[in-house]
């Protein structure tokens, strides 16, 4: 249960009086390393039952359907750039044009056809206009950053809506701080992407250009799944601990959410790509627009198992407050990064108020 939302049009989503350190909160490290559970095999079965009951009610509660839906609409506009910068990338070493097709193949296996043919023109002549393949990775990271970063802010919002604070880092403060998080993650997706692309034939050109033998091709054809997996663990990570306005007792390289995100992603996606190709009629209903989509969709479901994730590790710390005796029932216990915009939002909603009041008395 939460306390009464004081200055958002919504309400019951946070507690009031949120200026300072969070009301409640013990905001002593010592302390909380001593007094909590350091794993989740110290918690109890009946904390284990409340986290497990608390993670779904706060799912459905923090309304997740509607935040995947924004973090799906980010991440479809850092997309395009971040196409550009990887195929201006390996355009680089006289490979762009086999890269793109590699690209478009890969849109069309995940069932984003239609995807692939919009982006074909324009990735083709990219990848043949080897001249600007430098320019191009310019232009087409600072966008890919940019619009990332996009993705990344509102996934700080939505995380910050499931350990129930408001934002109150400044604007001077949070955006490079967000930025920075982009990058990282961004260099992460990289690795991730160049592993899908550079495989097959593809990795043999590469390895051909810059002069590496078969055998290291070959390592690389078998090395590139655990590389990926690594590299998708450790951007939850990053995405989990460093975008929410919540000071975490630690960094966890793994935590219990990011592990069950993944594996609801893989699950997930294996499920949905299994329904689309055997029972679904996105053909019939929506024309030379299923692919899209079937693609959408799939991102949707891919930040639905994302945000899952977020939800079990924040009931997972309740879980350790409250069998160390914090008063975490209505509250997490984590104190808050910054609360200087908290406090000017609730001086200004004071002032709000005290406006309405004086009209409402002197009847205008």
């Amino acid at each position: 249960m939460r306390g009464p939302f004081l200055i958002s049009g919504v309400a019951g989503r946070f507690p009031a009086g949120l200026a300072g350190h969070r009301r409640g909160v013990d905001t002593n490290p010592d302390t909380r390393a001593d007094t909590s559970p350091d794993s989740p095999t110290e918690l109890t079965k009946q904390s284990w039952k409340y986290v497990v009951r608390k993670t779904v009610r706060e799912f459905a509660d923090d309304e997740c359907t509607d935040l995947a839906a924004a973090l799906t609409y980010y991440a479809v506009l850092a997309m395009f750039p971040g196409f550009i910068a990887l195929l201006s990338l390996v355009g680089l070493v006289g490979k762009g044009q086999q890269t793109a097709q590699t690209l478009l193949d890969i849109l069309d296996q995940l069932g984003a056809g239609s995807i692939a043919e919009t982006l074909e023109p324009t990735l083709m002549t990219l990848a043949t206009a080897d001249q600007a393949a430098g320019v191009a990775f310019v232009v087409g990271l600072a966008g890919a950053v940019w619009s990332a970063s996009g993705y990344v802010g509102s996934f700080g919002r939505a995380m910050n809506r499931v350990y129930e604070i408001r934002e109150g880092r400044p604007i001077w403060k949070l955006r490079p701080w967000m930025l920075l998080v982009t990058l990282v993650v961004l260099l992460l997706a990289v690795v991730v992407a160049l592993a899908l692309v550079l495989t097959g034939p593809a990795a043999q050109a590469v390895g051909d250009a810059l002069g590496l033998g078969s055998t290291v091709v070959t390592v690389w054809n078998i090395a590139k799944w655990p590389v990926m997996l690594l590299a998708v663990i450790v951007a939850v990570a990053v995405l989990y601990y460093a975008t929410p306005n919540v000071r975490q007792p630690k960094f966890r390289w793994v935590s219990v959410g990011a592990v069950l995100a993944i594996v609801v992603w893989i699950v997930a996606s294996a499920a949905f790509g299994f329904y689309v190709s055997n029972f679904s009629s996105y053909n019939k209903t929506y024309g030379a627009l299923a692919g899209a989509i079937v693609f959408l969709l799939w991102l949707w479901i891919s930040n639905l198992a994302l945000l899952f994730g977020a939800e079990l590790d924040a009931e997972l710390e309740r879980g350790r407050e409250l069998q160390s005796g914090l008063p975490a029932e209505e509250q997490i216990q984590l104190p808050a990064r910054d609360t200087r915009n908290i406090e000017k939002a609730e001086a200004k909603a004071r002032e709000d108020v005290e406006r309405g009041r004086r009209i409402r008395r002197h009847r205008g």
